[in-house]
């Protein structure tokens, strides 16, 4: 016999609000962890006082949920992340073109640890003000509401953490020249170049490629240019930075990914390469696909 009692009006009301409060949390705090006891705190405050005084009830459990953030981020109490799910994948795959910091932050949980490394790099009130503006359009007077500032001083203090974030995801001069000579490899690869490889290439290089049989390991400069039209294959592919290092990503006909390649460059020579393509694991990545994206947009 089906439960005809009714629901608890507060409970239900909060319970409309929490994936978008679980959301804030996350994004302020970046652990999963931190930001469900967070939510769990605002729903203790909330059932002390009940909805008959609270005239926007979501803005009010936001407004709790800033605060709370906040305050553990001045108190450094956020815990290391534990659980399987908050871990970062093998593989933090990012579209060198990719949209703003702030665009990338509303993607969602799927972050990336890179991003979540550089809010990290802000100063609490900066954290805060930045994620509610400009991820959640949270308007700057109820933000300044929960900071104890002006609307004015708040504008400031999101703006400032906006430049840090794009400041922080430019890509610098080292990062263009470990780009200039990958591209360098693929090309000299996709010709057949073999004293040019020999030149970009560490002569104890290691090259390591994940396929359905396993994975295959060939060191020494002379070896790897030798099975390098793998790499070449992938040259006229889609630049991304993997785990913060230059890699290419290329794609079948069908818009499934056909192999990821990263690169690790020191000194000018590429040290390591690392090539997967395993169909069923790159299946497992979620890779952008920016050929998709736009054709998604196209057809919208």
């Amino acid at each position: 016999m089906p439960d005809t009692q009714p629901t608890d009006p507060i409970v239900d009301a909060f319970e409309s609000h929490r994936e978008r409060l679980r959301g804030v949390a996350y994004r302020v705090l970046g652990s999963h962890a931190d930001a469900e006891d967070v939510v769990q705190e605002a729903w203790l405050r909330l059932s002390r006082q009940g909805t008959g005084t609270i005239d926007n009830l979501g803005g009010w459990l936001t407004t709790v949920v800033g605060r709370i953030s906040l305050d553990v981020l001045r108190s450094g109490r956020r815990r290391p992340e534990v659980s399987y799910d908050d871990q970062p994948s093998e593989f933090d795959v990012t579209i060198d073109d990719a949209p703003a910091p702030e665009e990338l932050v509303a993607l969602g949980d799927s972050v990336g640890l890179a991003l979540l490394t550089v809010l990290d790099s802000l100063r609490p009130d900066e954290r805060l003000a930045f994620v509610l503006h400009d991820v959640f359009a949270v308007p700057h007077g109820e933000i300044a509401t929960i900071l104890g500032k002006s609307a004015d001083a708040t504008k400031m203090l999101t703006s400032r953490a906006r430049r840090k974030v794009q400041a922080a995801r430019q890509p610098t001069s080292a990062g263009r020249e470990q780009r200039e000579v990958v591209q360098a490899f693929l090309a000299a690869a996709g010709a057949g170049q073999f004293e040019r490889l020999l030149q970009v290439l560490h002569p104890e290089v290691k090259f390591t490629v994940d396929t359905p049989d396993g994975r295959f390991v060939t060191l020494g400069a002379t070896e790897v240019a030798t099975r390098a039209r793998l790499a070449g294959s992938a040259a006229r592919g889609q630049e991304v930075t993997v785990n913060g290092r230059p890699g290419v990503i290329s794609w079948s006909q069908d818009g499934t990914p056909a192999a990821l390649l990263s690169f690790t460059v020191t000194d000018g020579r590429i040290t390591e390469i690392t090539a997967v393509v395993d169909p069923a694991r790159l299946a497992l990545m979620d890779l952008p696909n920016p050929v998709r994206a736009r054709q998604d947009v196209q057809g919208a």
